[in-house]
């Protein structure tokens, strides 16, 4: 089932993080790019991403942001995005945590 949704940062540190990625250059600049496309799919359909199951959600996201769900969309090279979702009566929520490259994901869900 699609579920359009709308784009919220975590908090601000999240934010300007993502602010400060459209004002690089190289590398950075394209991970902002491809941001920016998962921000689009996300919008036009909240379930895009892959569930993680609860169980393997990391403590500190339930600690720092309250999350009951978790989702990971796959970035090009190895990069991935991680956003919970919050349901209201009118609009899903899709709230953006942060981006890791593959190596730091491993570290923070110890695979």
């Amino acid at each position: 089932m699609k579920r359009p949704s709308k784009i919220q940062f975590a908090d601000n540190k999240v934010k300007k993080a993502f602010e400060n990625l459209q004002r690089s250059s190289g590398s950075e600049k394209d991970l902002y790019k491809f941001i920016v496309r998962a921000f689009k799919d996300i919008q036009e359909n909240a379930f895009c991403g892959i569930q993680i199951p609860k169980k393997l959600i990391p403590k500190e996201y339930i600690q720092k942001f309250g999350v009951k769900n978790l989702w990971k969309y796959d970035l090009p090279k190895a990069w991935r995005l991680l956003y919970s979702l919050e349901s209201g009566e009118i609009m899903v929520v899709s709230i953006v945590l942060e981006w890791l490259d593959h190596k730091d994901y491993e570290r923070r869900f110890k695979y």
